[in-house]
């Protein structure tokens, strides 16, 4: 799990990276929750589904966005770390010229970010949001949402109740050739304390469900 560096709007980034062994793998990039809030890369979840990507034959980039751990820059209520995201993936597609696919995985604001930059790159194919806080952060942005996907939160969220995001997941559900997926961890509260194994189970089906198909397509 090598340690990168690479060039952000607002200075130096760092993250983790973890190439495929396979050339013409698709790409993942993982973004971490809040960062005033305690998020970074090394977040319990972000780090599963870094490692869900990684065992799944994907190249894999985790990074913090500025002004969180050695990255440089301050805080930018979305705006810039939105900005963060893109150069990400722009330095992910750079290593990887040959790369097929790519996919968008996100927790709590990192979900926030995820969904608008999937709005902004036409070849994020798939996207996994968890604990997407739609009642504080506006999602109309998704009418139409490009590509199918998962949303899962905890039945006991607080922060993000789950009827504020099924309400987003109903407007944008009918879209043509879009499928958006909902699933609920029963008893997990926003961070999913003492129910990461269950959430790491519902994105590992979707995963292999998703991927499944697309090599039988292939």
């Amino acid at each position: 799990m090598p340690e990168v560096v690479f060039t952000g709007p607002a200075g130096r980034l760092e993250g983790r990276y973890q190439p495929a062994k396979q050339r013409g793998a698709p790409i993942a990039i993982v973004l971490h929750p809040h960062p005033q809030f305690g998020g970074t890369m090394n977040n319990q979840i972000v780090y599963n589904l870094y490692y869900d990507f990684v065992n799944r034959g994907f190249s894999v980039l985790r990074f913090n966005f500025r002004g969180v751990g050695r990255s440089q820059g301050a805080f930018d209520h979305g705006q810039g770390e939105l900005s963060d995201a893109a150069a990400a993936l722009d330095w992910a597609q750079a290593v990887n010229p040959d790369a097929r696919a790519c996919w968008i995985a996100g927790v709590s604001f990192g979900a926030w970010i995820g969904m608008q930059l999937l709005m902004r790159r036409p070849e994020i194919e798939g996207f996994i949001s968890i604990a997407a806080m739609a009642n504080r952060y506006d999602f109309s942005f998704l009418a139409p949402c490009p590509s199918s996907g998962l949303f899962v939160h905890g039945s006991e969220d607080r922060v993000a109740p789950v009827k504020d995001v099924v309400s987003v997941i109903e407007k944008v559900k009918t879209q043509k050739g879009v499928k958006l997926e909902h699933a609920v961890v029963e008893g997990a509260n926003h961070f999913f304390d003492g129910r990461v194994e269950e959430l790491m189970t519902s994105v590992g089906a979707y995963l292999d469900m998703r991927l499944g198909a697309t090599e039988e397509v292939a």
